[in-house]
């Protein structure tokens, strides 16, 4: 009689193993599916960086596309938040400088853009949310024109060099990733 009980306890579990593994590789498929079209899609987009960034919320295990969506558009708000608030602690440090320094000017400009770009996500979430996919396209783009026109003004002087490479390069492709899913709805 234990025999029956326990063949039918592994049986029970083997079929909620199969079960959730069938899951987890659905839901991991879209995200790897999502970032092959956009990688494919968009030459800013690099399928690595596409993937761990989506990943890493663990929301994207179960998500479908709206939803990577979404999570994409929260992604771009946190690394922006992230980067105004590393501009800040840049500007800090640097009050060392000189008024003239070429680096302080441009930080004040890049935290001016990101506090925009901050605002314009939370209304672009907004509007995704409305389903309103014409205006959330115009508003992460000119994200993309905000970090652009922040990575770019350290260049204007001779031999400039960014400390927001890095961080403007990520707010980039991970709103590129964003359009890209943009573009995939119907």
């Amino acid at each position: 009689m234990s025999f029956t009980y326990t063949h039918r306890f592994i049986a029970l579990a083997y079929s909620f193993l199969l079960a959730f593994s069938f899951q987890s590789t659905a839901s991991n498929d879209i995200v790897l599916r999502t970032c092959e079209i956009s990688a494919a899609s968009d030459p800013n987009v690099r399928l690595d960086f596409c993937l761990r960034s989506l990943a890493a919320d663990p929301a994207s295990d179960t998500a479908d596309l709206y939803e990577l969506g979404a999570i994409s558009i929260e992604l771009i708000g946190r690394n922006a938040t992230s980067t105004r608030r590393y501009i800040d602690r840049l500007l800090k440090k640097k009050k060392k400088l000189s008024p003239d320094s070429y680096v302080r000017p441009r930080l004040s400009d890049c935290k001016e853009l990101y506090s925009d770009a901050v605002e314009t996500v939370g209304d672009s979430s907004a509007e995704y949310a409305r389903k309103r996919y014409e205006e959330v396209n115009v508003k992460l783009s000119s994200v993309m024109d905000a970090v652009t026109t922040c990575e770019d003004g350290f260049k204007e002087m001779e031999g400039g060099i960014s400390p927001l490479t890095k961080r403007n390069g990520d707010v980039f492709e991970l709103t590129a990733i964003a359009l890209c899913i943009l573009n995939m709805h119907p």
